[in-house]
């Protein structure tokens, strides 16, 4: 098995949890709890920032001393528009399910001066990139034009059964802005109906990092450098939530040269 293919550990509970010591990078945490009606978690985000992403479900939260009250309003990723909440640093958050909770926790490094906000569906509107079989729909969660955090990029994308995506194969593995920035990714996969899969592959132009892997329903790809293409099998949409962080929050990326007449957008 490729070695940037993380399995999940377990079917209930904490199914996911990298750090960035296991990923062996520096930025990026990903951890995904799924919860039966009734049940909780909670956590501490110390020195980093964090995303609750209701992938599926409902819950309530509490953030910072703030009741966020119930959040989440669609059943399925495939279903809606996502709903999240923004912790920062040195605070502490719990949820309990009201509904069977998917609950994914991004995080990155904090700083000083943002507050716990949710991210109510809509706020990000929905858009679809690229044409033809490259065409996929994306909708933003925590993007580097909003403002409101220290270092995490949360996104997540629809691809249709037979598509491409994260294609033209791009990169973001040099701190070089304003024309290229230094982004760790996870990529956390689902899959409808849930028995499909995807192949991704992660690539350097000189080849010194080079796997192609299929990942199924729940996996996680893990991207420390170099180019990631995506493409999703006939039959099967394929969901994805990338959370990315670096250096500077900014999203600036480098397309592969031989692939640049492709280019539609990523």
């Amino acid at each position: 098995m490729s070695r940037l293919k993380v399995r999940p550990k377990a079917d209930r509970g904490l199914v996911h949890d990298i750090t960035p010591e296991s990923a062996g990078w520096t930025y990026v945490g990903f951890a995904l709890h799924k919860l039966a009606p009734g049940e909780g978690a909670s956590g501490e985000t110390g020195t980093r920032e964090v995303c609750l992403v209701l992938v599926s479900g409902r819950g309530r939260i509490r953030a910072g001393g703030e009741d966020f009250g119930l959040v989440g309003e669609r059943m399925s990723p495939f279903a809606g528009a996502p709903d999240a909440v923004y912790v920062p640093m040195g605070t502490t958050w719990s949820i309990e399910a009201e509904t069977p909770l998917e609950l994914a926790v991004c995080s990155a490094p904090g700083a000083p001066g943002f507050s716990a906000r949710r991210i109510a569906p809509g706020t990000h509107p929905q858009m679809a990139r690229g044409k033809g079989t490259n065409t996929r729909h994306v909708t933003n969660i925590m993007p580097e034009d909003d403002g409101a955090a220290h270092a995490l990029l949360v996104v997540e994308v629809i691809t249709p059964g037979g598509h491409t995506s994260s294609y033209p194969p791009h990169k973001h593995d040099r701190d070089a802005l304003p024309e290229e920035s230094y982004l760790e990714e996870t990529y956390y996969h689902r899959f409808d109906p849930p028995q499909g899969f995807a192949f991704q592959r992660v690539y350097t132009d000189d080849r010194q990092l080079d796997e192609a892997m299929a990942v199924e329903d729940g996996d996680v790809a893990l991207v420390p450098r170099g180019y990631h293409p995506v493409a999703a099998i006939h039959g099967y949409d394929g969901y994805y939530l990338n959370v990315m962080a670096g250096p500077e929050r900014a999203w600036k990326f480098h397309n592969a040269q031989e692939h640049a007449w492709l280019f539609t957008g990523i």
